[in-house]
């Protein structure tokens, strides 16, 4: 399990699409890398000015992350991402 520290939330990235709306199959290298991901877990926020700063985001969320945040990280076979909460841009509802 990995637990993230501070405003640090931990994402699955979502699998991109194989194949274009004309039913066009895409190789893998000419993809266009997803921005949407699924948060796994959530860190327990940061102290600004000796007060809490709560987490927008929350286990579930589907969000989208700048292209480049983060750093990936591979446990137990699974390639996961940690970033900072202000690299989060939105929430997909």
């Amino acid at each position: 399990m990995i637990r993230p520290l501070g405003s640090r939330v931990l994402i699955k990235m979502k699998e991109g699409e194989e194949t274009t709306k004309s039913g066009i199959i895409l190789a893998s290298s000419a993809q266009e890398k997803p921005q949407i991901a699924e948060v796994i877990e959530v860190g327990p926020g940061e102290k600004v000015d000796g007060k809490l700063e709560e987490m927008c985001v929350k286990k579930g969320d589907n969000v989208i992350v700048s292209k480049f945040a983060g750093t990936e990280v591979k446990y137990e076979g699974t390639d996961y991402i940690i970033v900072k909460q202000d690299d989060i841009l939105a929430i997909v509802e």
